[in-house]
Formats: structure tokens, C-alpha cells, sequence
């Protein structure tokens, strides 16, 4: 029997991006702050917002942008971000949000198989940018570099083109984003994300995350993951709050800000809880502003939250989702403070659950006491993704013919109803809440001369985080290192995608078709290798 929310349902109107979140802006809004610059204090209101918008739009629209041609946005969080990302969706456009930490070849494989016809991004990042855009195809006058390079339009230029916003007509059901997920396995593709897809999950994250008008939030978790996409820009511009952006994060820098800007509400990822929790550094600031804190993109022990309740005297909840699933599903709400710090809390409204046993495909049943048997979490509601772009199989493979997502994941409802994972059937690593597909290190690894085969898995590090490690065996007669992997593997990708730990092994243990027998590698003694 399905899992339902525990949430009213909520309204989803029918409406684009732009108008659910700035239709109905009012002249006291227009004048209250949308977002500061965390670098330079700059700044930017909720009516200048509005206004650079509708100018990014029209400029584009100048330049050709037409309903459905995709931009890709390569930048850290900014205001302009904001503007350009809220600009192209006006204009009728869909953006393909890019990692900022991405190399020249990473960024590439993205343009390509999106089919951006334009790439926005920022100086720091142009190297890399230019030569992707190069080798796309992509136009010189059609590569935008916000913070001004020689030979390119900047966003100055986007607001002095005084073109008005287009007269457009976008279905809801028009993609509006395409963030780039490994899924449950392989490597990245493009997830269709719809106007209706975003408006929904803002509709049902809203009461539930319990962002206010008078909250000054902390952006530093990047608006190209869509956890910050939807959760801090869109989620905090609904509710007409303050964001206050970092383009990196940097500890004693976000403390100062938490304590300049006095900031109430903090959404982060695992790592900085960590931080928070042990770092002598804290206690040299004054956080007493601080109401709540969030945390996703990975698991949060309890332990942990625990420590950050006590340490800053404010309330830790998380919760959980993906990219596929626009990206909120479960949450701990505000104000349950009954509820085990380590579960990620109910189904948000208009969503229904599966909890399934894997081996055989009966529905797990939730206990009338204690936890139930862990189950794959399928998830079912207008969050869910329109599919992969391009990739029918792979669509197929996610949402089965009820429109149940898959999510590769166990989990455990206990007796309040509240959602625990537990493990997972996927694949994919998770590395401070940046996704790392071991297929495409494997292939990577290979190249390596000295390398006979190769198989990474996320493993422990000293803190408890997960990171890739990587299993080896050395071709005969060679003679590697775990050194000699790691900084082979680190001068070729991105790096979040970084090998951390090594072990050698005389063979890498597979089934009879050949597939890698990761939970084997997985519950492997942990030995070798530097983290």
C-alpha cells in the first residue's frame, strides 16, 4: 500500500517559473533586499531584480535566443546568476546549469549533449570555458562573460540592450532546467526538469522548510546543483526573504558573514555541519542570530546534528532528494522537534511513497512499532522529472509505468512515519554532496598504462564522509603507488571527482556476466591507500 504524505496537498498553479515567483511581487516587496553580495556587499532588490530580468531576457531574445534553445550557466552564486539564470527562463529559454569546478573536457561533454547554443560564465572560469565553447561550436558573440573579458558581452551590456522582454508563450510543461545527474549509475545526462516540475516542488517545500519574509539565508551551497537552485533561490525569492551569496564556501569567511549580515537561516551540506560541530573556529564568532539550519545532498548522522544544536543553540533538520525529483521529497519539518535528527522526515505534499524489497518486489509495510524491513524508496508526485533528455532507455529504467521514481536507495519508515535511509542500490558516490559516477573514473583509470583493471567505490574517510576509492591491479611487470593513482586520476577531472583512497588487489571481483561486485569491494576490511 502506498506511503502517503502526511501533508495536506497543496495548490500548483499553472504558471511559468517567472510567474509564480515574481507575478504577484507588491510595491513594499519591490524595495526589500532579493540579494546581497557576500564578496562585496552589494546589494540587489527585489524590484532591481525583477527589472534585470525582464532586461536579460530581452537581450537575449535580441541575440536570438528562441523558445526552447538552451543556455548554459558556468558560474558561482552571485546576483547575477540569479538574474541571467530567471532572465533566459523568461525569455522562453531552458538553462543547463554547469558545475563551476568542471574541466574544459567536462564541460564540453555538457554542451554537447544538451545543444546549448549560448554559455554564460565568469572570468575565473573563462579558460576553461573558451575552449569548450570553442570546440562546440559555440560563437564568440554567444559566450557571455558576466565580470566583463575583452571581445565578450558582460552582464552590463545584457542590461544596455534595452531590448524588451519577449511576448512568449511557455507551457508549463516546457523544460526549464536540464541539470546534469548520473541517476543510480553511468554517467551524467541531462534531467528534464519542467516549469511545472519547479513550481511544484517550491509549492511543496515552502511550509514545510518554513523560509519567512524577515530571514536573511545563507547561499553559499551553489545555485548549479539544483538542491541550491530550488531550495535557496527559488524557495527563498517566493517567500521574499534575503539571500546573502558566497561564490565559495571558505569556514572563517562564512562565519564572519553568519555574523556581519546576521543571518537566521543556513542551508548547507554534511561537511560544513561537521565544521560547525568541532571547529575551535566557531567560537570566535557571535551566531546567535541563527535559528535553523538545513542540511542536504547527503546523509546527516544524528550525532552530528545533535552537536550543532548544542554547540550554537539553534535547530538542525535535513532532508532528502535528487536531482530527478526537482530535488526535495522528503523533509523534516520545522517544527518537529520529536523526530530522530538522522531520519530525512515525511514525503513533502502531493507525493506518495513505495518502500520495496528489492529481491522480491513486495511492498515493504509500515510498523504499527519500531522500523520496518528496508525497502528500495520510490517516490511518485509533480516533482518527479519529465525523464533524461535524449535517453528513453534510461528514462524508462528510473519511472516505472505508475510514475514511480526509482531512487536506488533503501530506506526504513519507522513508527511516526518518518523516512530513514539506510544504504543503497545505486552506485553513484556521493563526495560532500557533489555526484561522482565510479563508471567514469573506472574509464579513466584504464588509460593508465600500468593499470590492468580497475573498480571505485565510495568508502569512509577518517570523518565518516564518503569519498571514491579506488581498487587496482597492476599490469604485470609494472609498479604503481596509491600516489602514483591518485595524482594520476586528479590531473584529469574535476576536483570533487578525485580519487581519495587506493587498494590493490590481485583481481577485481565480478558475477558470471562480468559486473563488478561492488557490495563485495564495499565490505572489504578498510586498508590502503591515502585519504
Amino acid at each position: 500500500m502506498p506511503i502517503a504524505s502526511p501533508f495536506p496537498d497543496v495548490e500548483i498553479p499553472e504558471c511559468t517559473v517567472f510567474d509564480f515567483l515574481f507575478g504577484a511581487i507588491t510595491p513594499a516587496e519591490s524595495s526589500a533586499p532579493a540579494i546581497t553580495d557576500g564578496s562585496t556587499g552589494l546589494t540587489t532588490s527585489y524590484g532591481d531584480l525583477v527589472a534585470q530580468i525582464e532586461a536579460v531576457a530581452g537581450a537575449f531574445a535580441a541575440r536570438g535566443l528562441r523558445i526552447g534553445d538552451v543556455v548554459a550557466l558556468h558560474s558561482p552564486n552571485s546576483p547575477m546568476f540569479a538574474a541571467v539564470f530567471h532572465g533566459v527562463l523568461r525569455a522562453g529559454g531552458t538553462v543547463t546549469t554547469v558545475n563551476a569546478l568542471y574541466t574544459a573536457q567536462d564541460l564540453l561533454k555538457q554542451l554537447q549533449d544538451s545543444g546549448a547554443t549560448f554559455l554564460v560564465t565568469v572570468s575565473p572560469l573563462f579558460d576553461a570555458a573558451s575552449r569548450a565553447a570553442a570546440e562546440a561550436g559555440i560563437p564568440t558573440h554567444r559566450l557571455i562573460v558576466l565580470d566583463a573579458m575583452p571581445g565578450h558581452d558582460d552582464f552590463a551590456a545584457l542590461l544596455a540592450q534595452g531590448a524588451p522582454a519577449p511576448r512568449v508563450d511557455i507551457s508549463p510543461d516546457q523544460v526549464a532546467v536540464l541539470p546534469y545527474s548520473s541517476g543510480t549509475t553511468g554517467v551524467p545526462k541531462g534531467v528534464m526538469l519542467t516549469h511545472r516540475n519547479l513550481v511544484a516542488n517550491v509549492a511543496q517545500s515552502d511550509e514545510v522548510i518554513g523560509i519567512r519574509r524577515d530571514d536573511a539565508v545563507l547561499a553559499v551551497l551553489p545555485f548549479f546543483h539544483v538542491y541550491g537552485l530550488t531550495v535557496l533561490l527559488n524557495l527563498a525569492l517566493r517567500a521574499r526573504a534575503h539571500l546573502v551569496t558566497m561564490p565559495r564556501f571558505d569556514l572563517e569567511a562564512c562565519l564572519r558573514l553568519i555574523q556581519d549580515q546576521r543571518l537566521t537561516y543556513l542551508f548547507i551540506a554534511p561537511p560544513v555541519a561537521v565544521a560547525l560541530a568541532k571547529n575551535p573556529l566557531v567560537e570566535d564568532f557571535d551566531l546567535t542570530s541563527v535559528h535553523s539550519i538545513f542540511s542536504g545532498a547527503a546523509p546527516l548522522d544524528g550525532e552530528t546534528a545533535a552537536a550543532v544544536e548544542r554547540r550554537l543553540g539553534t535547530r538542525v533538520r535535513q532532508g532528502y532528494g535528487m536531482s530527478e525529483l526537482s530535488p526535495v521529497s522528503h523533509v523534516v519539518p520545522i517544527g518537529r522537534d520529536d523526530l530522530a535528527r538522522s531520519s530525512v522526515g515525511f514525503p513533502v505534499p502531493n507525493t506518495t511513497n513505495k518502500l520495496v524489497d528489492p529481491s522480491s518486489g513486495q511492498e515493504v509495510t509500515p510498523p504499527d512499532a519500531g522500523t520496518s524491513e528496508p525497502g528500495e524508496l520510490w517516490v511518485k508526485g509533480p516533482n518527479v522529472m519529465a525523464g533524461y533528455l535524449s535517453n528513453p532507455e534510461a528514462t524508462l529504467e528510473m519511472i516505472d509505468k505508475d510514475g514511480y521514481l526509482h531512487t536506488g536507495d533503501l530506506a526504513v519508515i519507522d513508527a511516526d512515519g518518518a523516512i530513514h535511509v539506510v544504504d543503497r542500490l545505486k552506485e553513484l558516490i556521493k563526495y560532500k554532496g557533489y555526484q561522482v559516477p565510479p563508471a567514469e573514473l573506472e574509464a579513466l583509470l584504464l588509460t593508465h598504462p600500468g593499470v590492468q583493471d580497475a573498480a571505485v567505490v565510495g568508502a569512509q574517510d577518517d570523518n565518516g564522509e564518503e569519498v571514491p576509492k579506488a581498487f587496482v591491479v597492476v599490469r604485470e611487470g609494472a609498479h604503481l603507488t596509491d600516489s602514483d593513482v591518485i595524482d594520476y586520476v586528479a590531473q584529469r577531472v574535476a576536483p570533487h571527482k578525485k580519487v581519495r583512497q587506493v587498494e590493490f588487489l590481485d583481481a577485481i571481483p565480478k558475477s558470471a556476466t562480468g559486473k563488478i561486485l561492488r557490495k563485495d569491494l564495499r565490505q572489504r576490511p578498510s586498508v590502503g591507500g591515502r585519504a
